[in-house]
């Protein structure tokens, strides 16, 4: 009987990292599922007017969650730096589930404001620590190179998951109101945090002990230093911003189409159905140059231009085109910067491109209001459009640049440094002495040859 050989070190460490990796992508991939399949989403807002609440109390709770993740973005991050990422994607669902559980139980402003908080603390613990995590594990099992491709399936399923929860909203609210959209959502929250426990982790943290304060110093002194990570770190909310924005605006541009209320659904379908594609595409186009990049950007911003202006139903398969680039360039623009951060600070600086996101986004639901409120919906999505036209100049200008650079850097290398073509200084009365450019015996006289084997010009004159 034959006995195979037992298998090398090395050939069991590669097989131990393919199981590591395919647990850190099913248990992301679960993860993205259970945060986004929440069914008091669709109907919240509605769950606020019922119980009395004005547009103006109603916008003060939107501002009062997004101020939450602006203040705590940043620290959260740092926090996750010091201590273990895994804890806070345990801990943030948990808190989410507590501010959904007040909504239902006890319904008032006060109730709903606590549960905002608490919604918007769980948001900004995981972001951040969340594609820290995965980057880490990923690298550690030399498959870096496949984060852009894994995170934009997570981000497609969490889209699915969205609109799966959109789907049944309607058959659940109906049987049981929003006690029962409450509860489904709850149970969500907590099937998240359970599958939370489920990430690899194999950093050691830089200890309770230090201060999560010194780690973002240490974080930002990372960016300050380091013009590449600086880039990056802007490119995030440049272009994430804004059409994180508009996505809550889509259902009003659907309806101003001219189609029946019950259509808008069916509408909004499409536009996320391009934003899947564009997550799906992530894999392939993580190669893509910073030419490519300003392409991109350039062509969903004047997809959505065109398709907010047309006005028409079918006029939205541009939106849905644009979303779709949109994400692409989401996804693309956060691998850009995880490959630039260095390990230690990751959490921090990826929480500090958040932090960007989320002032960019209430800047441009300011400019939103405003556009909107003096020319209409389609106007005020065609001209969200502008920034990204900006962003791709920029993109654009700096790749020019870089290829500038690099055409001289290969000019140099190409063009070493010559010999002298001068004949060589000879002593008083010496013979000069022939190289291998002359041929001539040593008695040479004079020469214009040179004599260090690089021809020169005139007759060679020999002595007698």
């Amino acid at each position: 009987m034959t006995v195979s050989p037992p298998p090398s070190p090395s050939a069991e460490r590669a097989a131990t990292a393919s199981a590591g990796t395919r647990r850190l992508v099913r248990t992301l991939y679960a993860s993205a599922f259970c945060d986004e399949f929440v069914l008091l989403y669709p109907v919240y807002a509605l769950l606020f007017s019922d119980t009395g609440l004005s547009v103006w109390q109603t916008t003060s709770l939107f501002v009062l969650w997004s101020l939450t993740g602006v203040l705590l973005e940043v620290p959260s991050g740092a926090w996750a730096d010091a201590v273990s990422r895994r804890l806070l994607l345990i801990l943030g669902p948990l808190l989410t589930a507590a501010g959904f559980a007040l909504w239902v139980l006890v319904p008032s402003y006060g109730a709903f404001a606590l549960g905002f908080v608490l919604w918007g603390a769980g948001g900004a613990l995981g972001s951040g620590a969340l594609e820290a995590l995965v980057y880490e594990e990923l690298d550690r099992a030399g498959a870096a190179d496949r984060y852009a491709h894994v995170m934009g399936r997570a981000r497609a399923i969490g889209i699915a998951a969205t609109m799966s929860a959109m789907g049944l909203a309607g058959p659940v609210f109906a049987r049981g109101g929003y006690d029962a959209v409450g509860a489904a959502s709850v149970l969500a929250c907590l099937a998240a945090a359970a599958v939370a426990t489920r990430f690899p982790e194999h950093r050691t943290p830089s200890g309770a002990g230090e201060r999560w304060s010194a780690t973002l110093r240490a974080g930002l002194a990372d960016a300050r230093a380091d013009r590449s990570v600086r880039g990056a770190l802007l490119l995030v909310p440049a272009v994430t911003a804004v059409w994180g924005a508009l996505d809550e605006y889509t259902p009003l541009l659907a309806r101003d189409t001219g189609v029946a209320a019950e259509t808008v659904p069916w509408l909004l379908l499409v536009i996320w159905a391009g934003a899947t594609a564009g997550s799906l595409l992530a894999g392939p186009a993580r190669r893509l140059t910073g030419n490519g990049f300003a392409a991109l950007l350039t062509g969903s911003a004047l997809a959505l231009a065109a398709g907010a202006l047309a006005g028409t139903p079918v006029a939205l398969i541009l939106v849905a085109l644009a979303f779709g680039g949109f994400q692409l360039a989401t996804v693309l623009a956060d691998a850009r910067l995880q490959q630039r951060i260095d390990d230690t600070g990751r959490a921090t600086l990826t929480s500090v491109a958040g932090l960007g996101s989320e002032l960019g986004t209430l800047a441009t639901y300011v400019a939103y209001g405003a556009a909107a409120t003096a020319w209409g919906h389609g106007t005020a999505f065609a001209l969200s459009a502008v920034p990204y036209l900006l962003t791709a100049l920029v993109l654009a200008g700096a790749a020019r640049t870089t290829a500038a650079a690099a055409r001289a850097r290969r000019r140099s290398r190409r063009s070493p440094s010559r010999p002298s073509r001068t004949a060589p200084t000879t002593r008083t009365g010496a013979a000069p002495r022939p190289g291998p450019g002359c041929p001539s015996p040593p008695s040479c006289r004079g020469c214009r040859l040179d004599h260090a084997g690089v021809a020169g010009s005139g007759t060679h004159s020999p002595t007698a």
